[in-house]
This record gives C-alpha cells, structure tokens and sequence, in this order.
C-alpha cells in the first residue's frame, strides 16, 4: 500500500457496526484535519467501513489477520479497526496492536474504559495513524519503522508494551496490566454493553413493573406498611429487590457465563465476563428502579386522598409520607417486574443486556458446546 493518487493518504476505519461504528463516524470528522495539523499540511482522508470484520471471536489472531486481509484487498494507505469486543493476548488484555509491515492496526474499544471513550479512541487512532502512514516496510530492503503511540501511554495509564511472536502480522502491541488495566477494561465491557437499553429492552418486564406499582400505591395495607418503615428497612428493601431482580434475569436468561479451560488466564476471562454481566444488569435495573420510583410518587401524589390515608394509617399525609411510600411501592413493583421478565425470551434479554459482538461471541460458545455434547 502506497500513497494515494493527488498525494491524498487514504485512512480506513473498519469498525464492526453499532457502536464501534458510531465512533468511527465521529472521528472521521475531525481525524483529517488533526493529521494534517500534526504533519504540516500533509492531507488525509478517512474513510468509514461497517463490517462485522470481528465475527464475534474472541481469537486475537484470526481477528487480527482478518484486518490485515482486508486492507491488502482494497486500495486504502492505512487500515484500522475498531472492535467492541474484549481481546486477550497470551493472558493479558490487548489495547491496540500495529502492523507497520501491512500499515494496519487493531484497536479494542472496551480496553479505553467507560470514560471519555470516544477522546480516547480518537487519539489511540490518531498515533497509530501517524505511525503508518510513513511506514516503509513494503518496500523493499526496508525494514518496518516501529513508531510508539506516544501521547496514547501516558505515565498514568496502565498500558503497556508487550512481545509480540515472529510469526504474528503485528510488530507493536499495547496491553493492560494491573488492577487498574483490570477494572478499565471492565468499565469498557460495560459500556459497550450500553445497561441504559436494558430498561426499554424489556417491555414485558416494565409493565408488570408499573401495573404492580399502580395497584399497590392504592393499597391501604402497603400504606400502613410504608408509614411504619424506617429508613433503614426501606433500603434494604430496595437492595434486596434490585439483587431478585438482577439474579432472576441472569439466571432465567442464562447470561452466567461457564468459560472454556481451568487455566488462571481462563478464568479471569470468566470472571471479567460475568462480573461485566453483573454491573451491566445490574446499572439497568437500577435505572428501572429510579424510573419506578418517579413514576410512583407522581402517581401517588394525583391519586392519594390524605383525609382518608390519615383515617387509615393515623398518620398525617405529608411530604414525607408520599415519598415514603412511593420508595416502598418501587421495591414492591421490582419484584413483580422480576416476575414479569419471565414473559420475555431469552434472546429478547440478550439483545438488551449486550453488544451485538457480545452476543454473537456467546451464541458461538453455546454451538462449540453443542456440537462438544453431540
């Protein structure tokens, strides 16, 4: 690959779709006119691909050769490709591997972290650019000039050069290290998980929720209930119904993740897998809560009579009262919509909880086990 005709470097962003898309078409809008400020005018073009170019594998190696493939099919000065899916490297999370021979690069998204992702992305993209686009290893005689990420390793971020075997297309790769590279990847795979969809991703769910919500703040007994809770009850309440509800969809679901090999590499996979199911699930339906218990108190605050709570309960109906009770109603409307995600399909639970690379890693898993038992 060489330099585009009209002396235009051609920078492709394969990105698998959804949001490794999303993120490729945000930088494609400011990542020219950084290149060209950083090289002196020199101009760029970048170029967005969606393709599931990942297929859902979690092998670093067949991902990796996939994109060196595809940029040797097409005309394109510099690949990279940007992949929502968490990849390991001899047991360490990979951030970013380089290919000066091929002028390729392999970014994974959720190793970035939770956080200003789309910063973080654009400058990983931005150094390995800038790296590639002089590389003379495809002439002949020359060997791969390695440019680092500079600016991308800072001092405080753990990441951090590893080895990369004489067999392997990269000749520069980046990985997480520590608890500090364990908790950031973490925070990534949530992300990428995107917990937010979960709540309109269970329709059935939520309207077992608000109907159980709507008959119990009408309840008298609830209203005797509520008004003889301290605070104290009432969080463990809400604690206890939020974990029903997050063990009743993992289960029910079958989102618990049973990793392949009793290797310590695999299973810290394992671990980081189900810890991210947990917090992605478990961000959801504190979010539905919070949703509940709006929607709670509004309902109560139209619907209540205080002569007749006051008649009832002996208590004066005040602000205290009405936000008392719509706090336990919502613990109480949890759990009935913990009984109402039974109503959904497991794949419908899937869709919600995760990334499409993340559902589509699981479902090839769950064949290598099928075809395993048979």
């Amino acid at each position: 690959m060489g330099e585009s005709s009209h002396n235009v470097t051609v920078v492709a962003l394969l990105a698998d779709p959804d949001a490794p898309t999303e993120a490729a078409r945000r930088m494609a809008r400011v990542l020219p006119d950084r290149l060209a400020e950083r090289t002196g005018g020199r101009r760029f073009e970048a170029e967005v691909v969606s393709e599931p170019f990942s297929g859902g594998t979690e092998d670093l190696a067949t991902v990796a050769r996939r994109t060196v493939d595809r940029g040797q099919d097409e005309k394109w000065d510099v690949v990279v490709a940007l992949t929502d899916l968490p990849l390991h490297s001899h047991g360490r999370k990979l951030v970013m591997e380089v290919s000066h021979e091929y002028r390729a690069a392999l970014l994974s998204l959720p190793s970035l972290g939770g956080l200003r992702l789309q910063r973080k992305a654009e400058r990983a993209v931005e150094e390995a650019v800038l790296g590639l686009a002089d590389a003379p290893g495809d002439e002949a005689g020359k060997a791969p000039h390695r440019r680092g990420l500079g600016r991308f390793t800072g001092r405080h971020a753990p990441v951090h050069p590893a080895p990369v075997g004489e067999e392997e297309p990269a000749d520069l790769r980046y990985v997480l290290s520590g608890p500090r590279g364990y908790l950031r990847m973490l925070g990534g795979m949530v992300r990428a998980n995107r917990p937010w969809r979960l709540v309109p991703g269970l329709s059935k769910a939520l309207a077992a929720a608000l109907a159980t919500g709507a008959i119990a703040t009408v309840n008298s007994t609830l209203w005797s209930l509520a008004a003889a809770l301290d605070t104290t009850r009432l969080v463990i309440a809400t604690v206890g119904s939020i974990a029903l509800m997050i063990g009743w969809l993992i289960i029910d679901a079958h989102l618990w993740h049973r990793g392949k090999g009793d290797s310590p590499a695999a299973r810290t996979r394992t671990t980081l897998y189900n810890t991210s199911t947990v917090l992605t699930v478990g961000i959801g339906v504190f979010v539905c809560y919070v949703g509940l218990l709006a929607v709670n108190l509004v309902w109560a605050l139209f619907i209540l009579n205080g002569q007749v709570f006051a008649s009832l309960t002996r208590t004066p109906l005040h602000a205290s009262e009405y936000w008392t009770l719509a706090w336990f109603v919502a613990s109480v409307a949890t759990v009935g919509g913990a009984l109402g995600s039974g109503l959904e399909s497991d794949e419908a639970i899937r869709a919600a909880a995760y990334s499409k690379r993340e559902q589509e890693r699981r479902r090839m898993l769950e064949d290598d086990r099928d075809r395993s038992a048979t």
